[in-house]
């Protein structure tokens, strides 16, 4: 009788432990990603306070018109949309690009 009331008891102890570990390993693995999506989270949303500043300073009419009267509305040109960039790394992609094909460049040149 004692054994068997010993036996069990280890059993469910056991039994405990394991469940126990492997729910706090699924835990720290559920908090990381969370933690990951919240990094995620507030860069975007720093991206989006800084368009949202850009996009108020450049769209009020007081600034336009003072960048009109400086620059004449004659010498006035738009900026060709493929040289807006919507973040750094959209900049730096495209540098990294050009200097790529550059790079290629000279090694052709130089083989010739």
């Amino acid at each position: 009788m004692f054994k068997t009331k010993y036996i069990v008891s280890v059993t469910i102890f056991i039994t405990f432990l394991i469940i126990t570990s492997s729910i706090k390993n699924k835990t720290r693995v559920i908090e990381r990603q969370i933690s990951n999506l919240n990094s995620k989270i507030l860069i975007i949303e720093k991206n989006i306070n800084e368009a949202q500043l850009d996009f108020h300073y450049l769209s009020s009419p007081k600034v336009i018109e003072k960048k009109l009267k400086i620059l004449g509305f004659n010498n006035y040109q738009p900026i060709p949309y493929s040289k807006i960039y919507l973040d750094i790394l959209d900049f730096n992609n495209i540098e990294n690009k050009i200097s790529n094909i550059q790079n290629l460049n000279e090694k052709e040149i130089q083989k010739k």
